[in-house]
């Protein structure tokens, strides 16, 4: 097998179809051996009933269907998890990503590259997920000390020995581009068309970003607790200084602080770091919890071709 292509379904039951078709001109132009793996994420639209009737149209189609919504990057792992072969492709089902491109990014890869990222310099975005997406990837960049560009995401193409890396990597806490940063490997960029969205809404509301930035730098980052200690440690010198001038100033002015309302403020101003702090130590440590238990990353409900 030449090519996989994975592409996680959620939403989007409209272009499937175009999808396929366009996937499929694509990949017989450049290569005869291929397979084309759709991942239903439990998609509330249905979408299964169009996926399973493409792959059973199609020996190239693998429809693999999960028993219930794990998220896209759980959905991505299943497809890795699942194809063979030597350049995979992971792509949107939303027809942002430009199947055409394919081409493009493979004759790179060929080149001798094991990533190829497809850039996207115009990106065709509403105003709300281009400005989400920059603040995601710069609060990303800050907390784990890495260099993330907001114009690129998953769709590119991706040497076998890097999908058998990734394989490897076994996290609760899934995002495909971090692990692909992780297991390193020859790679470079080429810009790429962007499409605006034709089909359907994004998925990612913005508590949703915020639950997937926090997810993202508890499990790939240690920052947060060196970011407390380096904030108890200014608490306690301010708080010492503070002292020292009060005592100088209470025996050299006979200046003294007093009432309820100084010592209330100071109180809650203390214990709202110490409950910051508690919840901060609380996610990493639920991050252990999630990782010992070693439930499945995702549960395949039915599998075709």
């Amino acid at each position: 097998m030449e090519i996989s292509v994975i592409s996680p379904i959620y939403g989007c039951r409209e272009s499937i179809q175009e999808l396929y078709e366009k996937v499929t001109f694509t990949l017989q132009k450049i290569c005869s051996s291929y397979e084309i793996i759709f991942v239903n994420d439990n998609c509330p639209q249905n979408s299964w009933e169009v996926v399973s009737h493409i792959a059973k149209n199609d020996k190239n189609v693998k429809a693999i269907k999960l028993s219930r919504n794990f998220g896209q990057h759980y959905a991505i792992t299943a497809g890795i998890d699942h194809c063979s072969g030597n350049y995979v492709v992971v792509m949107d089902c939303d027809l942002q990503d430009k199947p055409q491109e394919i081409e493009k990014l493979y004759k790179k890869a060929l080149e001798g590259y094991d990533i190829v990222h497809g850039r996207r310099v115009q990106r065709q975005d509403s105003f709300f997920k281009s400005f989400s997406s920059k603040l995601f990837y710069k609060t990303l960049e800050y907390f784990t000390d890495t260099e993330h560009d907001y114009t690129i995401g998953n769709f590119g193409v991706y040497s076998k020995k890097v999908i058998e890396a990734i394989k490897g990597l076994k996290e609760k806490s899934r995002d495909f581009l971090l692990l692909v940063k992780i297991v390193g490997f020859k790679k470079t960029e080429i810009d790429v068309e962007h499409d605006a969205r034709a089909y359907g809404e994004s998925s990612y509301t913005l508590s949703k970003m915020i639950n997937l930035a926090i997810d993202s730098i508890i499990s790939h980052s240690n920052k947060p607790l060196k970011l407390i200690i380096q904030l108890g440690l200014l608490v306690s010198v301010l708080s010492f200084f503070v002292a020292v001038g009060l005592t100088i100033a209470h025996y050299t002015y006979g200046f003294s602080v007093e009432g309820w309302t100084s010592l209330m403020v100071s109180m809650f101003f203390l214990f709202g770091i110490l409950f910051g702090i508690l919840g901060t130590i609380g996610l990493y440590i639920g991050k252990i919890f999630d990782q010992v238990k070693n439930r499945p990353l995702y549960i395949v409900d039915e599998i075709i071709n």
